[in-house]
């Protein structure tokens, strides 16, 4: 049956269907020899599908992992300037797999991998609003700063779904907040946050969807289980 490119190699493990794209706009992905072209399509049963020159690779068992991310780490596949990249962190696993969404450098926290790019498309996907919980210390913190932070601003020119704010302490001009959100816009918290008047100082995701970090190590990664990756299909 054909399908298109991005589909066929998210769904064989090799990347998910936005990284599929950037393979194929960048010449790496061949069929039958010929280089691919964005909304090609294939039948892996009858055309000879080559990525960077290799075989496309049978099916591959699903992988489904949480890594606690340190700070100082991208979560890009490909960092232009050799900065260290969070996927090394969890090269141990043994099968090729790739973040679900993103937390920039200076994040640290819960960050899903897995190699079942159909699955990280439906978690990423803005209308799937999955709940994400962040433990954030602020500098800047005034009496107003909790209802401030609350309010449902404009970002990249859309409004965003009113956040879930909870003050957990507050020392002087120093705060920390539990901020829950669902559409995961880039740098979303701290461009709230400064939109607020406030400074991030530390960001941890602690909670994706029914996903917890627990008390997972720093810099450390865990298979997740079986009722957990039942949790995010049925996401």
């Amino acid at each position: 049956m054909r399908e298109r490119l991005q589909k066929i190699l998210s769904s064989r493990g090799v990347a998910s269907r936005r990284e599929a794209e950037k393979m194929i706009l960048r010449g790496l992905v061949t069929v039958d020899g010929i280089p691919a072209s964005l909304g090609d399509t294939a039948d892996p049963a009858e055309n000879r599908i080559e990525i960077d020159g290799k075989p496309l690779a049978g099916n591959t068992p699903r992988v489904y992992l949480m890594l606690n991310k340190p700070r100082g780490y991208v979560t890009t596949l490909s960092d232009e300037k050799g900065r260290p990249n969070a996927a090394q962190l969890v090269a141990d696993c043994g099968t090729r797999v790739y973040p679900v969404g993103r937390l920039d450098m200076n994040s640290e926290g819960l960050l899903l991998f897995t190699n079942d790019g159909e699955l990280a498309n439906r978690i990423t996907h803005p209308a799937g609003e999955v709940e994400k919980v962040y433990e954030v210390k602020v500098r800047g913190f005034c009496p107003e700063s909790e209802a401030l932070l609350s309010r449902p601003i404009e970002l990249d020119g859309r409004p965003i779904r009113k956040p879930g704010v909870v003050l957990l302490q507050a020392s002087g001009q120093t705060a920390r907040f539990r901020i829950t959100i669902h559409e995961g816009r880039n740098r979303q918290i701290r461009r709230m946050a400064q939109a607020a008047g406030l400074e991030v100082v530390r960001l941890k995701r602690v909670r994706e969807g029914k996903l917890q970090l627990g008390d997972l190590p720093v810099g450390k990664w865990r298979y997740l289980t079986r009722e957990e990756v039942s949790c995010l299909q049925d996401t």
